[in-house]
């Protein structure tokens, strides 16, 4: 770890990838594990896509609205807080999460890129600009958009959906112009959030794995593997990165 440490301590652009081990420490469930109670007879799959939403809007709505639920209920974890510790001793640090939970935010996050959307968010299932509502403000029967009347949807990727390309292409002009980059919480495999260490890597930069197991993570001089939980790893990483530095800045990501 004190290898790792040293490279934090010295780097101005940090870019930091969370994944779904960084939720699951605050107890929501990862997104391909079995569903529970009423839930339990559908996959993900069968919940999560374009079709299923046509065929059956009212079920996908109440499904996230559940998982809605379950977010407002958790807590950010330590892994979340070290996070906004480390914003505020490096003087540029980017946080691009494949979650679609608002955990970083409540830490005390700002500016997050979100690869996969927000779960506290809605958006107009026909596209219509503008549409976007707080999700806490909608209840019941699927909603319809305010501006064209279309149903609304969770504004989320759903499998077989393209990642919006803005969010993607902040997150990869981050990964090539920092000097660390710190995957927490995710396996590294699934494309193309996936590519983003290795980016980096190419272009120089030392790149820091944080996950419970480096099972099909890869291997390189360039790559420190830290084997352990989030929440407890993390916050060990930027104490010891950071022993003695005061804030550089007010916490905040960008």
């Amino acid at each position: 770890m004190t290898v790792a440490a040293k490279a934090l301590r010295s780097a101005e652009h940090v870019c930091v990838l969370t994944g779904a081990g960084v939720s699951a420490e605050s107890g929501i469930p990862t997104f391909r594990e079995a569903q529970t109670g009423m839930w339990a007879q559908f996959s993900p799959q069968e919940l999560a896509t374009p079709e299923a939403f046509a065929t059956h809007p009212q079920r996908v709505w109440q499904w996230y609205a559940a998982r809605r639920a379950m977010v407002r209920a958790a807590q950010p974890n330590p892994a979340h807080h070290a996070l906004v510790t480390l914003a505020s001793r490096v003087a540029h640090c980017t946080l691009v999460t494949q979650n679609v939970d608002d955990l970083h935010e409540r830490a005390g996050s700002r500016d997050v890129v979100r690869l996969h959307g927000s779960l506290v968010h809605a958006r107009c299932s026909a596209g219509c600009a503008g549409s976007v509502l707080p999700s806490d403000e909608l209840h019941g029967e699927v909603p319809p958009c305010p501006s064209c009347g279309a149903l609304l949807r969770p504004d989320v990727v759903w499998f077989g959906e393209p990642l919006p390309m803005t969010p993607f292409e902040a997150a990869r002009n981050a990964a090539v112009a920092c000097d660390v980059f710190l995957s927490v919480g995710t396996s590294n495999i699934v494309e193309p959030a996936a590519s983003l260490p290795w980016i980096s890597a190419t272009h120089g930069a030392t790149v820091i794995v944080v996950n419970p197991t480096m099972e099909g993570q890869r291997q390189g001089p360039s790559i420190l593997p830290i084997e352990g939980p989030a929440g407890v790893m993390l916050p060990r990483l930027i104490a010891e990165a950071f022993a003695g530095r005061r804030p550089r800045r007010q916490s905040e990501s960008s």
